[in-house]
């Protein structure tokens, strides 16, 4: 299974993700949320998957000027995902998909470990 890669292209994190991925000769696709937008049901299922705490990014300044009602929505499993997909900088980066499961964030030791 190819690695399917979730990110902003400017984004640091995304940077070394790419570069690491690059390093290793990991064939991925990337998916540009500024171009390509996310996908409410993706990201409900990330959040199944990992849990709501990993995939929400509360540190950026995004989810910093969100109104007081959308963080309460940020924090709700069940509207979560219409509001992350509708703010993509609240979605924790990167996020790839691999044919064993999904890593959400960038740590390398992680990756070596979850990707061979």
């Amino acid at each position: 299974m190819t690695i399917h890669l979730y990110g902003i292209p400017n984004c640091d994190t995304v940077k070394k993700a790419r570069a690491w991925l690059d390093q290793q000769g990991r064939d991925y696709v990337f998916h540009d949320y500024k171009k390509e937008g996310a996908d409410p049901e993706r990201i409900a299922g990330w959040i199944a998957e990992a849990g709501l705490d990993p995939v929400v990014n509360r540190k950026g300044t995004t989810y910093r000027a969100l109104a007081d009602e959308d963080k309460a929505r940020a924090a709700d499993p069940a509207t979560a995902p219409a509001l992350l997909a509708a703010n993509s900088s609240v979605i924790k980066r990167p996020i790839a998909e691999h044919a064993g499961g999904l890593l959400v964030g960038f740590k390398p030791e992680e990756w070596a470990a979850a990707l061979g």
